[in-house]
């Protein structure tokens, strides 16, 4: 398993003490993607999981949707984690998305960095459709064993309490995959990069993530036709926005057997 934390030194001061002691902290590293031997982009993350990431973002990004459509390569990787990984894609396979090049460094709390203009944050495609949901059973303990399940095999924040996760279920309530990152919109695009490579993205409904709900990941969202999204934390202003628009269910504060119900509630009725 990839290293995803490494141990500083550091000094714990209460009222009265000064104790001096060793801290694991979760792994910041930059992975440069090339595609066709181009750098493409830079992403803040931590390592493990590089292949789904790549899968994930490029699938976001509408560059390539289908696994049989790329080949990935590593050109260098460092003791330092930090890697360079090409990603080989036919010229006619490549999605309009690679036009529309990210030129900036994507850091790992910010999903839009890199964005050239405000056309770039539009997302097409149809809204989802309340079909999309039937034959589910959502009922406020069925999440919270899905939350304590997400948190049972979060083992990097185990460790460090610095790492974000995403956990992607089926409308059984079955895991069918779970990603810890640094970056919450990587955490995702893990997520759903290995869902590509296990051709099983079709069968995600819902998807929990650990921290708060920004519009990119509820593009993210859209985009593999997931019609849950289920947060610990809060929801931003734009994620409703979206979520409203592309008929995405978006739930905030799933804590202690009560949650906050933002978009589309009909789709639980």
């Amino acid at each position: 398993m990839t290293k995803q934390s490494n141990t500083y030194q550091s000094v714990k001061l209460s009222k009265y003490s000064s104790i001096k002691l060793e801290d694991n902290l979760v792994i910041e590293a930059p992975l440069q993607i090339n595609i066709n031997n181009e750098p493409y982009t830079v992403v803040m993350r931590t390592p493990g999981s590089d292949e789904a990431l790549i899968k994930g973002l490029l699938y976001a990004e509408d560059i390539c949707k289908k696994n049989e459509d790329l080949k990935l390569s590593i050109v260098k990787a460092k003791e330092d984690y930090s890697a360079v990984i090409n990603v080989s894609i036919r010229k006619e396979k490549l999605g309009k998305g690679y036009l529309n090049k990210r030129t900036l460094l994507s850091i790992s709390s910010c999903g839009i960095c890199g964005k050239k203009e405000l056309k770039d944050l539009e997302v097409t495609g149809g809204s989802l459709k309340k079909e999309d949901t039937m034959g589910f059973e959502f009922f406020v303990y069925i999440v919270g064993f899905m939350f304590l399940k997400m948190k049972e095999l979060q083992n990097t924040f185990k460790v460090t309490g610095g790492s974000h996760a995403c956990a992607i279920f089926n409308k059984k309530n079955e895991l069918l995959t779970i990603q810890e990152d640094i970056g919450r919109h990587n955490a995702v695009d893990k997520c759903i990069g290995n869902l590509i490579s296990n051709s099983k993205l079709k069968e995600a409904k819902y998807m929990l993530v650990s921290g708060r709900v920004s519009y990119e990941i509820v593009s993210k969202a859209f985009l593999a036709k997931i019609p849950f999204i289920i947060a610990v934390s809060a929801c931003s202003s734009l994620a409703v926005d979206f979520a409203k628009e592309f008929g995405i269910c978006l739930i905030g504060f799933s804590r202690d057997d009560k949650m906050t119900i933002y978009a589309n509630p009909h789709f639980l009725y």
